[in-house]
């Protein structure tokens, strides 16, 4: 089984944000494969991952960083590859990453997601995936579907809760 995505982290530091976008892979039966890299402390290897990548089966990287967060950046830069950034909290409650990430010299573009939301980098993979595979589209259009069941239980709970001045 080759990997359809590449999970890319700084460091495995990162993990615990990051693994959110492993668990939905997991769970939509996508192949991936995880790997930290340093932007500045393992150049080289960035550099060799993105160009191989696509011989490899990989049909699009998420990159996590934080603080300067120039992995996905570098990362877009060494392969024709959607990349999807997700900026990690780290310093400054994550802003900083979040502007390395989303600030990109036109032609060399990230699609970058919330801080932290490394399950929304997965989702948009998914998608992105999708437009060329008819049972993931299935896949992904049952999840959605799901997450407007969750909003009507919400409100249905929120129906018996009573308060004084509460009116509806």
């Amino acid at each position: 089984m080759e990997p359809k995505v590449s999970i890319i982290m700084g460091s495995t530091s990162d993990l615990p944000v990051m693994e959110a976008a492993a668990e939905f892979f997991n769970k939509m039966e996508i192949p991936f494969e995880m790997n930290a890299l340093s932007a500045h402390r393992t150049p080289e290897k960035v550099e060799e991952f993105a160009k191989s990548a696509q011989n490899r089966g990989v049909r699009v990287i998420i990159a996590g960083a934080g603080m300067a967060a120039h992995l996905p950046g570098v990362i877009a830069a060494k392969t024709s590859l959607p990349v999807i950034g997700v900026p990690i909290k780290a310093t400054l409650k994550g802003v900083d990453a979040l502007l390395s990430i989303v600030q990109m010299p036109p032609g060399i573009p990230v699609a970058t997601v919330g801080i932290n939301a490394a399950k929304n980098a997965a989702i948009l993979a998914a998608q992105i995936l999708a437009t060329s595979d008819e049972e993931l589209l299935k896949k992904v259009t049952r999840f959605k579907e799901d997450l407007k069941v969750k909003i009507v239980k919400a409100n249905e709970e929120l129906a018996k809760v009573e308060y004084k001045f509460k009116v509806n």
